[in-house]
This record gives C-alpha cells, structure tokens and sequence, in this order.
C-alpha cells in the first residue's frame, strides 16, 4: 500500500507510522523511518526533531519498538514529533549480534545524514513552512556503551518480553577525572527499553579466563554482587542508616534483622542485604519467570535466610497485616489464595519485617522509574504495615 505523504501534514497525538525506503546512498539497502507524534498535545510552536539511529544499534529495542521511541521522544523535552532514520533490520533474526562502538561514523552514515533534508521536510508538518524552508534539527544518541551482546531472551507474564545482556561501559572516575572501563550484567523490558530493571558487575569466569584480552563475547562472565552499582540502590541501602541504632540493638539481642523487599527484578539488592548485611531477606514478585531470570543469570539464590515470594506485592502485604503467623514451606513460594506463603524449613516464621523496601517500576512509559498511583500505592503499604 502506498504511503499518504499527507499524513504528515498534521501532529496527530500519538500516531506511530513506520516504513521503509530505498537507501539513497547505498542501491542495495533499506532505510527505515518511524515517525512518531507526542501524545502531549503539541503547543503553539511545536518542535519535530530527527535522529539518526546509531550504527550496528538498528535492532536495539530502544530504536526499534514504539515504546522505546516514545521514551526517545520524552526525553527531549518540547518535541511534538520525532523523526527516526536508520538501516532496516532484520526482525526475529534470534542470532547472537556482538555490537562494538565504531570510532567514528562511517561515510556511508555521513553522506546519509547529508542528503536526508528533503526526506525530513517532506515529513514535516505544514506550518513548519510558513516562514520559509524550514530547519529540522538532527539530535544525536549518545550513551556510554562500548559493547554488548544479548545472552537470554525470554517472556513473562507480567512484564512481557525481556532481555539479559552482557555489556561493557565507560564510565568516569571522579576523583581522577578520568574514564574507566567496566563489564556489567543488564535486565531490560521491552516495554521500557531505555529503563534498566537490574544492572550487576559482571568478571570473567576463572575457569574461561584467556590472558589474550577481555571482550565482551569473547569470554563468560560471572556475577560480582560484592558492590552495588545500579545508581538508585546504594542511596536505598544508604538509608537504613536512619534506624541504624534500632538495627544494631536487634543484633545484640541475638536477632538477625529481616527485610521485605517489594519487586524482585534481577535480585541485586536482594543479593547485597543477605550476603555483605547479613540480613534474611523475602522478595515479592508477581512474574516467575523475571525470577527464574534472577536465579540464572544475576546471582540469586535460595536459602535459608533468603525467601522469594511469587505473587503481587501490595495483596502479599495485605494478607501478611491480616495473619498473626506466617507458615513456610518451600523457597519459590506462591502466595496462595488463602493467604500462606510456603517455605523450606516448615517453622513458622513472625509475619514481622525491620525494614520494607519497595522497589516497583510503573508500565507507562511516560511514568520512567516511578511508581504508578505512588499515593494510593504506599498509602496502602503502610495501612497494611500499622496493623
């Protein structure tokens, strides 16, 4: 079906159009375009930008899907319409890609950007023209990954598609100015694919270790949960700081402090509070298969001081303010309709916590991070934790 270039003429919120077209610069190649307009209705000047999808990143969910382009879109702020340009790839190509950071753009990539001013306008709304020929501004992608491959693709039903990928970064030392390489371990959903769920150091595997070098498909790695560096965890773990003096009272009367961890993800904090605080940690997750995830590729274990819960986290609340003991049976329990939780050691175990962490994204990409209804959300967690 031909494409209505008139379709363009107008900033339509949230219409998402792709196709495809021959690559000007290259006869045997295909470019593709996605053209999306801002569900936020477009001001007085609207503002439509384009970008250039970075080399060999075509088939990275942050260019490729709808939501991903829409996180793209959001964080430039003002824009009523982002342009995407980049080669077509191939979709449900399930081959592993190892993406290496090129040095510099290549020429095709140049003379592209060059000659892409009459594409650009045509897909251009009409009232960019009433001053004369307008210029669409090229905004650039930049982000600190130097290279990455996808070691698991899997679906649950709770966050849909997701991915695990090895990756390595650059990142600045602040003390020295300088900048440092490092190897770490990514969660992602695809239905927020710039968010990273879960982000572990990863170190090569001693036993596949090859004085060669260190690359990133090049050797296997394993987790190094030693150190937290997902940006928003250590703040988290900072805070109980605040009840240090009643948590340090409990160890001296011989208790081991417990934490509640609401939302599981790829487990790091989890992780972090059992094995270098001693604490016996309960995870809450409504997606088994994010936790088998978990288990698999970041290092999450059972144990006797570490308990995962498969159900939704507000309902496991709820039940635990309405019952005077909590009974467990097995260690990936499911919160089951009457109420109980099961785990190993068959004791029961007081439904009391020292400490309740809630880790819960929303699904709404305009949302990023945050909690959805985050009101209504902990309002409920702490009628719950009073009773």
């Amino acid at each position: 079906m031909a494409l209505d270039v008139a379709a363009f003429e107008s900033i339509c919120p949230s219409r998402f159009i792709t196709f495809t077209i021959p690559d000007p610069t290259c006869a045997d190649s295909l470019l593709r375009v996605a053209v999306l307009d801002s569900p936020v209705p477009a001001s007085e000047s609207p503002l439509v930008v384009a970008m250039f999808v970075p080399e060999a990143r075509e088939s990275d969910w942050i260019f490729s899907t709808e939501w991903g382009h829409l996180q793209l879109l959001f964080s430039s702020p003002g824009v009523s319409r982002l342009i995407l340009l980049g080669n077509q790839f191939k979709e449900g190509d399930s081959s592993p890609t190892i993406y290496h950071r090129p040095l510099e753009s290549s020429s095709h990539r140049k003379e592209l950007e060059a000659c892409s001013k009459p594409l650009l306008l045509a897909l251009s709304p009409k009232y960019l023209f009433k001053n004369g020929i307008p210029e669409v501004p090229i905004l650039s992608y930049e982000d600190n990954l130097v290279s990455s491959v996808v070691i698991h693709k899997c679906a649950g039903c709770v966050v849909g598609e997701m991915l695990v990928e090895d990756v390595e970064i650059e990142s600045e030392n602040r003390l020295g100015g300088c900048y440092k390489r490092e190897f770490r371990r990514r969660l992602r959903f695809k239905r927020m694919p710039n968010l990273i769920q879960t982000e572990i150091l990863i170190v090569p595997d001693a036993k596949d270790f090859h004085s060669t070098g260190v690359r990133i498909g090049g050797v296997k790695f394993v987790p190094d949960l030693r150190v937290l560096v997902h940006p928003y965890l250590a703040p988290t773990v900072a805070s109980l700081s605040l009840i240090s003096e009643y948590i340090e009272g409990r160890i001296q009367l011989g208790f081991r402090p417990k934490a509640l961890c609401l939302g599981v993800g790829g487990g790091a904090l989890h992780s972090f509070l059992r094995n270098q605080l001693d604490f016996e940690v309960t995870g809450v997750d409504a997606d088994k298969e994010v936790l088998k995830v978990a288990k698999r590729y970041f290092g999450l274990e059972d144990s006797e001081f570490m308990h995962v819960v498969v159900g939704d986290a507000i309902k496991f609340v709820k039940k635990l303010s309405h019952q005077a003991n909590w009974h467990p049976m097995c260690s990936s329990a499911t919160c089951e309709q009457h109420g109980h939780c099961h785990f190993p050691d068959g004791e029961d175990v007081n439904n009391k916590f020292d400490v309740i962490m809630v880790d819960l994204d929303s699904s709404d990409v305009r949302s990023g991070p945050s909690i959805a209804n985050w009101y209504i959300i902990f309002r409920n967690i702490l009628q719950n934790c009073i009773r």
